[in-house]
């Protein structure tokens, strides 16, 4: 029987999939604004060096966060898919529960005699020795008078 999570419940693998989306969405935002920098100053003719050369690298980076961000989305894809060739346990069959005979046992419990100094009402009290009380009552006893003649 495995102990290992299932691959929804697996924090890892949801981990590798939100920084793969992350540094697709980072990466895109870098190469869009780099690409619409350059091709606004070229066109222009406002380019400087700066634009032109440093523009080429910042642009080449964000292509490469997009590139690691598609890779680390393949990847989770292929954890998804060999995560479904794992063999699974077989499920157990149980019994159904009759419910029916349940209901009554609990009913005749409520009923019963209170166990453990348990009282309704009272909640927990000390618990009582009943072996060693005595049921009988005894009436005080009278004073014997002696009758003096």
């Amino acid at each position: 029987m495995s102990t290992r999570p299932r691959l929804v419940r697996s924090i890892p693998f949801w981990g590798l999939v939100a920084v793969s989306l992350g540094t697709i969405a980072g990466g895109a935002y870098v190469l869009n604004g780099t690409l619409g920098t350059m091709t606004t100053t070229l066109t222009d003719g406002t380019a400087t060096g700066v634009d032109v050369y440093v523009g080429q690298s910042v642009a080449q980076l964000g292509a490469i966060l997009v590139g690691a961000g598609v890779i680390g989305l393949l990847l989770a894809l292929g954890v998804a898919a060999a995560a479904t060739l794992r063999p699974h346990p077989p499920v157990e069959v149980v019994e159904p529960i009759d419910w029916e005979g349940e209901a009554e046992t609990v009913a005749d419990d409520t009923t019963a005699a209170p166990a453990h100094g348990y009282e309704q009402g009272l909640g927990y009290t000390a618990a009582v020795d009943t072996a060693s009380e005595t049921t009988e009552t005894t009436a005080p006893a009278e004073p014997k008078t002696t009758e003096s003649r």
